[in-house]
C-alpha cells in the first residue's frame, strides 16, 4: 500500500545552481551556528555539510562584517549560499551584492513597502532569489488582532499577503516557508498554503529543540508534509551539531521512499539472547559511514541464529555469538568471524560491494 502521494508540483526556481520544486528532488538544506563573519569556521563547517550531503546552505547575516565575509565563503564552498536577514533591509541588499544565491527574509519585520522594493531591486539585479519566511514569533500584529493568537490561518494570511506584494513588483522567484514550534499547526499551515499557492515550499517545524525532542517533531511534522506530496526543500532544526540535522532529514526521505542517500543500517533492538555489545558495534559503523553517499542495507543483529533470517533484505550483515559471530547475505550466511573482527570484516565487504556495485573506491571515517 503507498502512503506517500505524488509531490505537488510547483514552480521551479533555481537558488545557485541546485533547483527547487519543479520535478527537482527535495532538497536537503542546513544553517550554520558559526559566527559568520569568521570565515575559517563557517567555512570548515559548511565543508562539514557538503560531505553529510547538505545542498544548501543558510548563514546568518546580523551585520556589515558578515555581509563582508559573504564572497570570502562563497568563493571557498560549492553549494548555494542564503543570506539569512532580519530586521534591516540594507542587510539584504548588501548580500545581494555580495555574492549570496538567495535571500531569506520574514518581510513581516523589514518593514515598509519602500524597504521592501529595495530588496527586490537587489534581488532582481543579481537574478537570485528569495525565501520568504513567515514565523509563528514574528506576525503581523494586526493578524494578531484578528486571529486572536498566531494560528495557521493567520500565518497563511501573513504568507499570502506578502507573496502579493512580491509580485505586484514582478517577482517571482520565490519559495516559502510557514514555520511554528509545535507539530499541528506548522502541518495545518503549510496545508493550506499549499492549496492557495504554487510556489516551491520550504518545510521544517522550527525551534524544535534538543536531539530527542527535535528529531521526533520533525520526523512527524516534516514526514507528514512530504508523505503528503508538500514540500519542496526541508530543514530540520535542531540544537545540535547541524551535521545532525542533514542526517536526520535524510533519514525522513529515505524512510518515507522519497531519497535515497547513504547507508539504511537496520539493527536489533536487543535482548537476552544478545552476548554481544550491539550498541558499540551500530556506533562503529555509523561513524565509519557517516559520510557514505550510496544506498545500501545493513544489518547488525545480535543472534547468529535468528538475525540473519530476520534481516534477509539485507545486502550486508553481521551477527554476533558468544565470542564468534557470522558474515552474511541477503539472509545466507558466509562466513564466521571472530567477535573482535567484526566490525572490520563488514566495513571491509560495504568497500568491496563498493566497488563491485557502484565502481568506486571509498575510504571509510576511521
Amino acid at each position: 500500500m503507498q502512503i506517500v502521494k505524488k509531490r505537488k508540483k510547483t514552480r521551479a526556481i533555481l537558488v545557485g545552481n541546485v533547483q527547487v520544486g519543479g520535478s527537482a528532488p527535495v532538497v536537503v538544506q542546513s544553517m550554520t551556528n558559526t559566527q559568520t563573519e569568521n570565515i575559517q569556521a563557517t567555512v570548515t563547517q559548511i565543508h562539514r555539510l557538503q560531505e553529510a550531503g547538505c545542498e544548501i546552505i543558510r548563514v546568518a547575516v546580523p551585520n556589515m562584517e558578515a555581509v563582508a565575509a559573504l564572497g570570502a565563503i562563497k568563493a571557498q564552498i560549492s553549494i548555494p549560499i542564503i543570506a539569512d536577514v532580519h530586521f534591516d533591509y540594507r542587510l539584504a541588499v548588501a548580500a545581494a551584492e555580495a555574492g549570496a544565491d538567495c535571500l531569506r527574509i520574514n518581510p513581516g519585520n523589514i518593514g515598509s513597502e519602500r524597504k521592501i522594493k529595495a530588496v527586490i531591486r537587489a534581488a532582481k539585479e543579481k537574478k537570485i532569489a528569495i525565501r520568504i519566511g513567515v514565523n509563528s514569533g514574528s506576525l503581523e500584529r494586526d493578524l494578531l488582532r484578528k486571529y486572536g493568537s498566531a494560528t495557521a490561518e493567520a500565518m497563511v494570511e501573513s504568507a499570502l499577503r506578502h507573496i502579493d506584494r512580491f509580485r505586484s513588483n514582478d517577482f517571482h522567484e520565490l519559495k516559502v516557508s510557514i514555520k511554528a514550534s509545535d507539530v499541528p499547526r506548522t502541518v495545518e499551515a503549510y496545508r493550506q498554503l499549499s492549496r492557495k499557492t504554487d510556489l516551491p515550499l520550504h518545510v521544517g517545524v522550527t525551534e524544535a529543540g534538543g536531539l530527542y525532542p527535535g528529531i521526533v517533531k520533525s520526523a512527524i511534522g516534516i514526514g507528514m508534509l512530504l508523505a503528503e506530496g508538500i514540500g519542496d526543500t526541508l530543514r530540520v532544526s535542531l540544537t545540535r551539531d547541524p551535521v545532525e540535522e542533514v542526517r536526520v532529514g535524510y533519514e525522513i526521505l529515505k524512510a518515507l521512499g522519497i531519497r535515497h542517500r547513504g547507508p539504511d543500517i537496520v539493527s536489533c533492538p536487543t535482548c537476552g539472547r544478545c552476548n554481544i555489545d550491539i550498541f558499540e558495534i551500530l556506533y562503529e559503523v555509523e561513524r565509519a559511514l557517516l559520510t557514505y553517499r550510496h544506498p545500501i542495507k545493513i544489518a547488525i543483529m545480535g543472534c547468529v541464529v535468528n538475525g540473519p533470517g530476520e534481516a534477509r533484505e539485507a545486502d550486508i550483515g553481521i551477527a554476533g555469538g558468544d565470542g564468534n559471530g557470522v558474515l552474511f547475505k541477503k539472509g545466507k550466511i558466509v562466513r564466521k568471524i571472530p567477535q573482535a573482527e567484526l566490525v572490520y570484516e563488514l566495513l571491509k565487504e560495504v568497500e568491496d560491494y563498493t566497488a563491485s556495485v557502484f565502481n568506486e573506491h571509498i575510504v571509510l571515517n576511521s
